[in-house]
C-alpha cells in the first residue's frame, strides 16, 4: 500500500505560480510511476502530467504543456508539480496518482491517489 498526500494548493491571481508536493509513503518511492490530475467542480477527471519511476521522461496534456513542469526527488518520495502563468482554468482540485506499470495519461491506469489539493485561480 501507498499514501499520498498532496500539498501546496491555494488561492493565486492570474499568471502567478505556485509549486505542488506530494508526498508518498508506505511502499513507496521509485516503484512506482507518478501522475498529477486535476478535476474541476462539474467537470470529468483530467490528466495533468506524468513521470516515469525514474525520471527521465515526462508527459503532459495539451492544455498545460509549456506552462508545467513535473519532477521528482526520489530520495524524499517526494513528486512536484510547478504550475506557471496560471489561469482562471486551471482552477480545480489537484490530485497525485501512483501506478506500476508505466506513467500513463489514463487515470484507470493508477493504483493509488491523493486525497488532494484545491488550487483557485483568481482573474
Amino acid at each position: 500500500q501507498v499514501q499520498l498526500a498532496e500539498s501546496g494548493g491555494g488561492l493565486v491571481q492570474a499568471w502567478g505560480s505556485l509549486r505542488l508536493s506530494c508526498v508518498a509513503s508506505g511502499r513507496t518511492g521509485t516503484s512506482y510511476h507518478m501522475a498529477w490530475f486535476r478535476q474541476a467542480p462539474g467537470k470529468d477527471r483530467e490528466f495533468v502530467g506524468a513521470i516515469s519511476r525514474s525520471g527521465v521522461n515526462t508527459q503532459y496534456a495539451a492544455s498545460v504543456k509549456g506552462r508545467v513542469t513535473i519532477s521528482r526527488d526520489n530520495a524524499k518520495n517526494t513528486v512536484y508539480l510547478q504550475l506557471n502563468s496560471l489561469k482562471p482554468e486551471d482552477t480545480a482540485v489537484y490530485y497525485c496518482a501512483a501506478g506500476s506499470s508505466y506513467y500513463y495519461t489514463e487515470g484507470r491506469r493508477y493504483d493509488y491517489w491523493g486525497q488532494g489539493t484545491q488550487v483557485t485561480v483568481s482573474s
